[in-house]
């Protein structure tokens, strides 16, 4: 089981939503049993696709950057610094409102998983 990650080391992919994530950690990489965390990163005036999770709970904790995050039917203005709890169920994308690349620590719980992702545009 690997215990230590390194960002720079984990190779960069593109989820279902749209947004370009290095898994820092994850069960099916790394050996851990019951959460994922990983780096989201989406470019300035881009934005992630509206989707939602049946069963995972998500905390965005935005590292750097700022946006406009879409939660139901809530429009809250991000920025560094700021944690959100995106709960199962709710539909929620994020916008980078900024001139600078949005960066974003992504924690799942369970997992993050590609077919716990439901595209809804």
């Amino acid at each position: 089981m690997m215990i230590k990650t390194s960002c720079g080391d984990i190779e960069a992919y593109i989820t279902k939503d749209g947004s370009t994530i290095r898994e820092l950690m994850h069960p099916q990489v790394h050996g851990n049993s019951a959460q994922s965390i990983a780096e989201a990163t989406v470019p300035a005036g881009a934005s992630t696709l509206l989707h939602r999770h049946d069963i995972t709970e998500e905390i965005y904790h935005i590292l750097s950057g700022s946006g406009l995050l879409t939660l139901d039917d809530e429009y809250i203005e991000v920025k560094e610094g700021d944690s959100i709890c995106i709960h199962p169920g709710m539909s929620h994308n994020i916008r980078n409102t900024g001139t600078e690349e949005l960066r974003i620590l992504c924690c799942c719980s369970p997992a993050y998983s590609h077919d716990d992702t439901e595209i809804l545009e």
